[in-house]
């Protein structure tokens, strides 16, 4: 059983979200996490009540830089959530290695992209990192409370 000392969120750590709400049509994005302080990443797609015709898509974006031009990491997209679909109050996830990103570039910042399309949805997004290299970890800013 590893160490009883060690808290949940030590290991899974909140490190960005997309916070739930009617989102319009629009890109949203997390903010940039260096992928080079965690093992891994899983990204969790929230989707609620989605609007007529609306869709969700989603997928994980790389950077060598925290404000840096971002690109796909490969193979690391869901497939779109539709409400024709019936993928209303719904969720998808993402899982990442740290060495699936291309870091023989140099790339080690990640975010999250989640677009909506056509009309405004319930959506929101977390983004967790795994077993941080230098521990403890931090949840995010907007983490109010941990029990």
């Amino acid at each position: 059983m590893g160490n009883p000392n060690i808290k949940s969120n030590e290991i899974a750590t909140l490190i960005s979200t997309i916070d739930p709400d009617a989102t319009t049509a629009a890109t949203y994005l997390t903010a940039a996490i260096d992928l080079g302080n965690f093992e891994s990443c899983m990204a969790i797609v929230l989707a609620g009540t989605l609007g007529s015709s609306a869709t969700i898509d989603a997928k994980l974006v790389q950077a060598t830089t925290s404000g840096g031009t971002y690109k796909d990491v490969t193979g690391k997209a869901i497939t779109q959530l539709t409400q024709a679909g019936t993928d209303s109050n719904k969720q998808a996830i993402i899982n990442c290695r740290s060495d699936e990103l291309d870091v023989a570039n140099g790339y080690r910042y990640v975010k999250l992209s989640m677009t909506v399309g056509t009309a405004t949805s319930d959506a929101g997004a977390v983004l967790l990192g795994f077993h941080p290299r230098y521990a403890p970890a931090t949840d995010a800013t907007t983490v109010d409370e941990v029990v």
